[in-house]
């Protein structure tokens, strides 16, 4: 794995920069699960961006140059149509200096990629001023994967279930991640804080040498068709209930069948008892209780 520079208010070498004349005062590479509120945090860092600029690269293809291989592209908090977005020198200089440079990952543990095959393509990771890693809580982030895999009629519940064990796995590496963060120069966002916490978003903005000039939620963002649980939610984020997704899905079957799999998981018990003790306490407690008790199956 590439780390990241030493230190996340390094500035861009000109002579370096790949977008024409633009050069950013900030660049920020951001990975992080599916539902973990990539789109609010991206959203909020564009809004803090130096200069009140930013350019931003959503869910960029891992192993690739992201500036080429991504799912659309922002300039200060809107979408830029994908022919504007074509011509990177031209893009570039339709910016003024300085602002935020912004790549997003989704589902990419950057650990997973090595020096022959790093997880930016050619891009030059000196360029790079900080990583981060965006966590959620386990019960709240696998309820509303969930509930968002379950909302498209064209998944089977084995195509659905593979996703979310896969997606365990991933989850399980950006603990471990986490885990290391300082000596791997990281730095870590943690959604449950971000959403109820003012000043953690303050202390997250200094850490990556941002200045605070919007640390409110912001609007719900439509990326990835919005909230799992609140499809009509639109305008402020505040008031989603974001730390409640897990108790609305006490009622599925499929919801807890993948909780008692994933309570059996040591490599994953291991994390969350480091970073969420409590949700490693509640899965901890279905351990004790057969899914499918045994003498049901031999009648």
């Amino acid at each position: 794995m590439m780390t990241v520079a030493d230190s996340p208010t390094r500035m861009v070498s000109p002579a370096q920069w790949p977008l024409g004349s633009w050069q950013p005062d900030t660049v920020l590479r951001m990975f992080g699960m599916r539902r973990c509120g990539n789109h609010a945090v991206a959203n909020w860092l564009q809004r803090n961006a130096p200069k009140g600029q930013a350019l931003f690269f959503n869910n960029c293809k891992a192993a690739r140059t992201p500036f080429a291989h991504h799912h659309g592209v922002e300039k200060n908090g809107q979408r830029v149509s994908r022919q504007d977005s074509g011509d990177l020198s031209v893009l570039g200089a339709r910016m003024g200096q300085g602002g935020l440079m912004l790549m997003s990952y989704e589902d990419v543990v950057p650990s997973d990629h090595c020096l022959s095959r790093p997880v930016s393509g050619d891009l030059d990771e000196t360029l790079i001023s900080a990583d981060v890693i965006l966590l959620r809580g386990f019960l709240n982030w696998s309820a509303s994967l969930v509930k968002k895999l379950q909302r498209n009629p064209d998944f089977s519940l084995a195509h659905r279930s593979g996703v979310v064990m896969r997606a365990i796995d991933s989850y399980r590496k950006m603990l471990d991640l986490a885990a290391e963060a300082d000596a791997l120069a990281l730095v870590v966002i943690d959604y449950d804080q971000w959403v109820k916490d003012e000043a953690y978003r303050a202390a997250c903005l200094g850490r990556l040498g941002l200045l605070v000039r919007d640390n409110s939620l912001g609007v719900v963002q439509s990326y990835g068709g919005g909230s799992s649980f609140d499809e009509q939610a639109s305008g402020s984020a505040f008031g989603l209930r974001t730390d409640q997704r897990w108790q609305r899905m006490m009622d599925d079957g499929e919801y807890l069948a993948i909780l008692h799999l994933a309570a059996r998981d040591e490599a994953l018990m291991r994390g969350l008892s480091r970073r969420y003790p409590d949700d490693a306490a509640r899965l901890a407690g279905l351990t004790h209780h057969k899914l499918i008790p045994a003498e049901g199956l031999l009648q």
